[in-house]
């Protein structure tokens, strides 16, 4: 074991891999030489030469056809789009492209690819840097999105996600980048599609991901120090997200949260808080909510996003009004 940021666990997930499978390989702007925006590629380029660390012309949808073009003849390509904002730009390749290539083809060709994309606010970044993107591929049949948290979770589910056959999300959110843990030298996987028990409670269940995991575990500490007992469950993959999980968690304290940083209409908490009513209505004691990000872009005044994104005391709110329901 050795402490690790999540930056390098994920540059030590892909050596791994590359070490491995020579049929992985990585491309996207800047990665080479430079290491890429965050510093996540570094070294990697020394290690593996410029065949299978690419640096490519700014294009993301360039990017993301040569990734889809050569996962079907055998590659495991991971691409980095810089930021998960201009997945706009390579949308088509990747929800017309890679989600539907096993369907259309009836298994002869698959796009086995991982698009890595930094996301997120907090930062000052403004309209274009900041933004959370599950809800643009929240209703794509055939896309993979897996969010983790955590260093060990990020090293372990993007092995795994190099493994699998389907075209994978993989969101990275920037505020998770220095977040620093202790993780395992060499492989280990993490499993996808299973959500966590972050913390275990018996009053009402908070729903959520990536840094949000953290201001629901910060709010459950101050609800505790009011007798309230709050579990926290960690989606880790949010399409599909784990139902067994979430709902099993909510059936035993019958009352739940929802909390998600993206814009409240449409997107994960819709989809969250729409099967926990369908599937889970006669177990609440009270309505499901949700704490989202308002809808708005994202601007670049550090106060301005205060007022926009969730945080730990929004989270507490929401847990002290559902005790009252």
């Amino acid at each position: 074991m050795t402490i690790m940021t999540t930056v390098q666990a994920i540059n030590d997930a892909l050596g791994v891999k590359m070490a491995e499978d020579k049929s992985v390989y990585l491309l996207g702007e800047d990665i080479g030489w430079m290491g890429g925006d965050f510093g996540v590629t570094r070294g990697l380029y020394d290690e593996f030469g410029g065949e299978r660390v690419r640096d490519t012309p700014l294009s993301e949808a360039a990017i993301i056809g040569a990734a889809v073009g050569s996962a079907m003849v055998g590659m495991r390509p991971v691409a980095e789009i810089m930021f998960a904002d201009f997945l706009t730009e390579c949308y088509d390749q990747l929800v017309n492209n890679a989600a539907k290539m096993h369907y259309m083809f009836d298994g002869q060709f698959r796009a086995p690819i991982v698009v890595r994309a930094a996301c997120g606010g907090g930062f000052g970044g403004g309209p274009h840097h900041s933004q959370q993107a599950e809800g643009w591929f929240m209703n794509v049949p055939g896309m993979v999105m897996v969010a983790p948290t955590n260093p060990y979770d990020t090293k372990g589910m993007l092995i795994a996600s190099i493994e699998d056959d389907n075209p994978i999300l993989f969101l990275e959110h920037k505020a998770l980048y220095g977040k620093k843990m202790e993780v395992p030298e060499g492989k280990y996987t993490v499993p996808l599609r299973k959500a966590k028990v972050a913390r275990e409670g018996k009053d009402v269940t908070i729903v959520t991901a990536m840094k949000n995991v953290y201001d629901a575990l910060a709010a459950a500490e101050k609800a505790a120090a009011e007798d309230i007992s709050v579990e926290v469950i960690d989606l880790r993959t949010i399409r599909p997200w784990d139902r067994e999980t979430v709902l099993n968690s909510i059936r035993k304290t019958g009352r739940a949260i929802v909390v998600t940083e993206s814009p409240k209409t449409g997107g994960l908490a819709a989809d969250l808080s729409a099967v926990i009513s369908e599937e889970a209505f006669g177990d609440l004691k009270a309505p499901v909510a949700r704490v989202c990000g308002l809808d708005t872009p994202i601007p670049f005044s550090l106060p301005l996003e205060k007022v926009i994104l969730p945080d730990e005391n929004k989270v507490l709110a929401a847990i002290k009004a559902q005790m009252k329901g």
